[in-house]
């Protein structure tokens, strides 16, 4: 799978991408990541790439040529349009769901905006879709990139060592994650339950089944939805 980020800070993108499990996966072929630096496609002699917003207001915008001038050297020798997404409030939350659906696609753009936004036409002429990671405010968009990325990347064969590295962890099922412990057996007075060390795998697996549906029913019931709890735990 190929990521191509459209941003004013290719070196920050890069830092976040190359660490960890998602770095490994970049040096062993699983997937590719490359991150674009906007100003080098200003047209502008300083590589200016932001101006003050029509109709007045404080902050400045990003100017749509540079971006396109970007866009439009990462896909003139492509033969199909990369499904390109804008990061933005205005876009959908993005979930584990919708990391799925992100993995179906062969190729993924992303455009980070900074400053106080981006230019309205240039997201309607490019932007396939808008993704949001959640109601707050951050200073551009390439956390939100990296968070997208990071997600998506681990769906991807190859990039963890198999599917069960991802099927059990939270918002997969629709449930978060049953609680998890290691050695010692005993911590500071509190022992590791003693299903998990009872070595019948049936009813560990009952005990994580339930204790999933226990922390979300307690941290996050509006994840169950409408669904009744012994449907969502199954």
């Amino acid at each position: 799978m190929k990521f191509d980020i459209m941003t004013l800070f290719p070196e920050m993108m890069e830092t976040i991408l190359s660490e960890s499990i998602i770095g490994r996966a970049r040096r062993a072929g699983y997937i590719t990541v490359k991150c674009h630096n906007i100003r080098d496609y200003s047209e502008d002699k300083h590589r200016r790439v932001d101006d003050t917003p029509y109709g007045g207001g404080s902050g400045m915008l990003m100017r749509p040529e540079p971006i396109y001038n970007c866009y439009a050297a990462l896909t003139k020798d492509l033969d199909y349009k990369p499904h390109t997404v804008f990061v933005s409030p205005w876009g959908s939350v993005f979930d584990q769901k919708k990391a799925h659906e992100l993995k179906e696609k062969e190729h993924i753009i992303i455009l980070c905006g900074h400053y106080e936004g981006v230019d309205r036409r240039i997201i309607d002429e490019i932007a396939d879709e808008e993704i949001s990671i959640g109601d707050y405010v951050i200073t551009g968009g390439e956390l939100a990139a990296a968070v997208i990325t990071d997600c998506v990347s681990r769906l991807c064969d190859g990039v963890l060592a198999g599917s069960e590295c991802y099927t059990e962890e939270s918002f997969e099922d629709g449930l978060l994650e049953y609680p998890q412990y290691t050695r010692p057996p005993v911590f500071h007075g509190r022992a590791v339950p003693e299903v998990l060390v009872s070595g019948n795998h049936r009813n560990i697996t009952e005990w994580r089944r339930r204790e999933a549906l226990r922390i979300t029913l307690e941290r996050r019931p509006d994840l169950l939805g409408e669904k009744p709890p012994e449907d969502t735990a199954r």
